[in-house]
């Protein structure tokens, strides 16, 4: 969704003088609409109106939820582009809507701007969302622009749908029901931390594996495939996404199942850069991972004798592994098993 720059407004970043700040906000929205994709049939009503207007897909439900990104907390824009942080914004509830097992429909989006930003900079956030909404089948329904006195903010609404069998949640676990994950866990940790130790390493790196770290934190890529086939087949009895940490998500899923869980430390797909990054900085790599958020993979439980419809899944998921790292318990207790011996989950990232 690049525009050409004789498309973009006649604006430069950098020092921001009056003829490069904000136009005013209902000129600056018009901007945004004339971005965005045509609207698809279902959407009745799209952006310009007090409220947009959708059609529900026949016999499914609306699932909703709603997350933001906010400068210093989720993202510094050192280390991300603001093409960069607009993708996040928007994938990160995507990834919400994939752990449901749901297909995404639309977004609603607020923007809180800083006087600092320009029509430009709003265009590069634009160039990230809508390259995230145009993947994941995403149209944006309609949203708000707010000045902020201090950081900046995307705040996402994301709305998706899924048939009433196929919804996945965190609360259907069972006990002996086997845990499995996504991907690989702790890239998105280390390439931040990775960035943090080196301010130069943002702005090029031959170091390749570190980079595709970063990348992680910078883009996540949210497994909508992969939750809509758990779905679909109903091979999975709970599902979340790795937002907050692996060792959190295996929390919330045991707390909301009413069981605990055994993780097994040897079977973490731990990324192998992630892992050797985390050595040279005297971490354990098994502790660092499983505590680092921003995977975005999705930890889901499998019945035993669903496992079979799990292979399925493998044969679709275009090369994602998913790897058996434990299981639920009766046991109400968390725990990484280790060496012979057992010890607790470390926490994993908390607001508060």
């Amino acid at each position: 969704m690049e525009r050409s720059d004789a498309e973009r407004p006649n604006l430069t970043p950098g020092p921001v003088s009056d003829a490069a700040r904000l136009p005013g906000e209902r000129t600056l929205i018009e901007h945004i609409r004339r971005r965005l994709p045509p609207a698809p049939a279902s959407m009745v009503v799209g952006p310009g109106d007090d409220a947009a207007v959708v059609t529900p897909a026949r016999g499914a439900l609306q699932v909703l939820t709603t997350d933001a990104v906010v400068e210093n907390v989720h993202f510094d824009r050192r280390f991300s582009s603001l093409a960069d942080i607009g993708y996040k914004a928007l994938a990160v509830n995507v990834s919400d809507l994939a752990a449901m097992g749901a297909r995404p429909e639309f977004a609603l989006l607020s923007f809180i701007l800083p006087d600092t930003l320009t029509a430009v900079d709003v265009d590069a956030l634009l160039d990230g969302l809508l390259e995230i909404a145009s993947a994941a089948g995403v149209s944006i329904a309609g949203g708000n622009i707010s000045r902020s006195p201090g950081p900046l903010i995307v705040d996402v609404t994301a709305i998706g749908s899924v048939r009433p069998r196929r919804v996945l949640t965190r609360g259907g676990g069972r006990a002996g029901d086997a845990l499995y994950v996504t991907g690989s866990i702790g890239a998105a940790a280390a390439g931040l931390e990775w960035l943090r130790a080196d301010e130069n390493a943002a702005t090029g790196s031959d170091d390749v594996l570190m980079a595709a770290c970063a990348a992680r934190h910078r883009r996540p890529e949210p497994r909508v495939r992969i939750g809509q086939l758990l779905g679909r087949n109903r091979a999975a009895s709970a599902c979340m996404d790795l937002s907050d940490g692996l060792a959190d998500a295996v929390r919330q899923i045991a707390d909301a199942s009413g069981t605990g869980a055994t993780i097994d430390a040897s079977a973490l797909p731990v990324d192998p850069a992630a892992a050797s990054w985390f050595r040279s900085q005297e971490l354990d790599p098994v502790s660092a991972a499983l505590a680092g958020g921003d995977d975005y993979e999705l930890l889901f439980a499998v019945p035993r004798k669903f496992r079979g419809r799990l292979r399925h899944v493998q044969q679709k998921a275009h090369g994602v592994t998913l790897t058996h790292i434990g299981e639920l318990t009766v046991d109400p207790v968390c725990r990484l098993a280790r060496d012979g011996s057992f010890e607790e989950l470390p926490a994993g990232f908390s607001h508060f």
